[in-house]
């Protein structure tokens, strides 16, 4: 399944497909935000900005406005029947 990073709920992952915009933050790639990489939801902040994210072990907290821009595909989880 298909999505972005704000579609996610706290504990959902993903596998990083593409970036909507070529515009993604220099410090993000940095991190690990790349095509490929798996990333979770560790929280979201009151009010829905920023989400929190862990990748590559790193916890990075990214603008929702940023967030909408990485799009993923879900893993979907095997304990849900």
């Amino acid at each position: 399944m298909s999505a972005t990073v704000v579609d996610l709920k706290i504990g959902q992952k993903g596998i990083i497909r593409e970036f909507a915009d070529d515009v993604l933050p220099i410090k993000l790639l940095e991190l690990g935000c790349l095509p490929g990489n798996e990333i979770e939801i560790v929280q979201i902040a009151p009010f829905k900005d920023p989400v929190y994210i862990n990748v590559n072990g790193s916890h990075i907290a990214i603008r929702r406005s940023i967030a909408r821009l990485i799009f993923l595909d879900i893993i979907e989880d095997e304990k849900l029947p």
